[in-house]
């Protein structure tokens, strides 16, 4: 047998295309969003070790996911080529490796909180193709393997040759064309996106924002964070599309009176709107995973206090649609705070991205216990009777916002001209607020910043400072005093379990 074997891997990659396209495809046909592939990668996300999934955010930040879909794109690339070669001399062994696959898939699939029996139907589908697929193209390839065994010089194997590349070639067509099909087939984010250009909220407004609340220090990051610019922090490998007229919210639990409501029963229930800054409890000091919007939406405490919650509840369970919880203490949602069921940010519907057609604010908390996207369910329940998705590995029960400061001008490693210069950045404490904010630079005294006017504790607030450096290098350092008299330590902590602390400190030079 003189053929290379890489024709039998190459005849694996193919099969195994083949089914994942045509997986794919009825996927997208019956608008089943968890398709095996996601269901799979989603199943790798919940069961990676703590230590795993901490070092992930850390190191790869929002390109976890990408490094999951090519770990997952190399790992089926080995399995498909050594099933091909398998199938060269143990048939029925390639066959039971098709079989662990689609196990494997299976479970994935089945065990996903959002699982209906038609997640089942393209799980088959992909199975039947690979097995079809799996017996052409192997036949096709053994013939010329045998044709060339033969070493009949009356027998050319030309014909053979050309009937495996045609046979391979139509399969990884149809291979591709099944994986174009299924991106444009059903596809539910289109219409979701037509659904948002269409949406109208008439007490929506358009935000503006407070006069004076911008300080006069160019490079400082604007107070009002453009949505594009928001920082996206989330498990989901696709983020659910959900049309306005398919979304339902259920509160039920320790509650007096369950309730169901639909986009329309929530938003004709009174727009609230308000100046909100969130930031993730994943922020290292002086990071950028924080920002401010202009937020619309519906106040939870009625509809909470309208569901009416048992005196020994003290926290919401919250589901997204894609299966992520979070616990969130029961007291924030119904205070004087704007905790919200948002529906529009920056004057505009939501994006997919950003949680459409909803999703919760909690002013005050972090979003890992509080920013729930594409929420579709509320259980008023007791903490101790809940597990969340981030507390079950390792972070605080409770995220109440830690004070923090940022400094954006001057950046790290700019060079500036001596004399005075101008400094400026951001602190924030949600729901409690910033008195004050001061600089030292090379370690000495405190010096005050005069800070920009604020609609409200939720949002922060921007600072300006003027120094008198000399020449040489130098470090900047900034603290922010809270409403509350909450001094910001210098003490450096991580992230886990409940927030970074420290001060924010820039090195620059200054030159004449």
């Amino acid at each position: 047998m003189r053929t290379s074997r890489g024709w039998w891997w190459l005849s694996g990659v193919v099969v195994g295309a083949l089914g994942l396209g045509i997986s794919y495809l009825v996927s997208g046909l019956l608008r089943v969003r968890e398709s095996p592939p996601v269901a799979v990668a989603e199943s790798i996300r919940d069961i990676s070790p703590d230590g795993l999934v901490e070092w992930a955010k850390t190191n790869l930040g929002m390109a976890d996911k990408l490094v999951v879909w090519i770990g997952i794109f190399v790992f089926l690339t080995v399995a498909f080529a050594a099933i091909g070669q398998l199938a060269r001399s143990r048939w029925w062994f390639a066959v039971g490796g098709l079989v662990a696959l689609g196990a494997i898939a299976t479970a994935a699939v089945v065990t996903r909180p959002s699982f209906v029996d038609l997640q089942l139907v393209p799980l088959v589908a992909g199975f039947v193709a690979w097995l079809v697929a799996l017996t052409v193209i192997t036949g096709a390839v053994r013939q010329w393997e045998l044709v060339v065994a033969a070493d009949d010089d009356a027998t050319d194997p030309t014909h053979s040759r050309r009937r495996f590349f045609a046979t391979a070639g139509a399969v990884g067509g149809l291979a591709a064309a099944a994986a174009v099909l299924g991106r444009f087939a059903g596809n539910p984010r289109e219409e979701v996106e037509r659904d948002r250009r269409l949406l109208r909220v008439d007490e929506v407004t358009k935000p503006t924002a407070p006069r004076g609340a911008k300080v006069d220090v160019p490079g400082v990051q604007p107070w009002q964070t453009p949505t594009d610019d928001f920082y996206l922090i989330d498990t989901t490998f696709v983020p659910p599309a959900i049309r306005v007229k398919d979304w339902v919210l259920r509160i039920h639990g320790k509650v007096q009176n369950e309730m169901t409501l639909s986009y329309d029963d929530l938003v004709a229930r009174g727009i609230t709107e308000d100046w909100i800054t969130l930031n993730c409890v994943s922020n290292q000091v002086g990071g950028d995973l924080v920002g401010n919007a202009w937020w619309s939406g519906v106040r939870l405490a009625g509809l909470l206090a309208e569901a009416g919650p048992d005196d020994d509840a003290d926290a919401v369970l919250q589901t997204s649609e894609d299966g992520w919880t979070c616990g969130t203490p029961l007291g924030p949602m119904m205070d004087d705070r704007n905790a919200m069921l948002a529906v529009y940010m920056n004057g505009e519907p939501l994006t997919v991205e950003h949680g459409f057609p909803v999703r919760t604010l909690v002013p005050g908390l972090y979003g890992y216990v509080s920013a729930c996207k594409w929420v579709v369910d509320m259980e008023v329940t007791s903490f101790d009777e809940i597990e969340a998705y981030w507390t079950t590995r390792g972070w605080a029960e409770e995220g109440p916002v830690k004070i923090a400061s940022r400094i954006d001008v001057p950046g790290s490693g700019e060079s500036v001209s001596a004399g005075t210069i101008v400094c400026g950045g951001s602190a924030w404490k949600q729901h409690t607020g910033i008195e004050s904010v001061e600089v030292s630079l090379d370690g000495g005294a405190w010096t005050p910043a005069t800070l920009g006017r604020v609609p409200s504790d939720d949002t922060w607030v921007q600072w300006r400072a003027e120094l008198e450096v000399e020449e040489g290098d130098h470090e900047l350092r900034v603290r922010a005093i809270g409403k509350d008299g909450d001094v910001q330590t210098g003490v450096e902590t991580d992230v886990l379990p409940n927030g970074a602390t420290g001060w924010h400190s820039v090195e620059f030079s200054a030159s004449a």
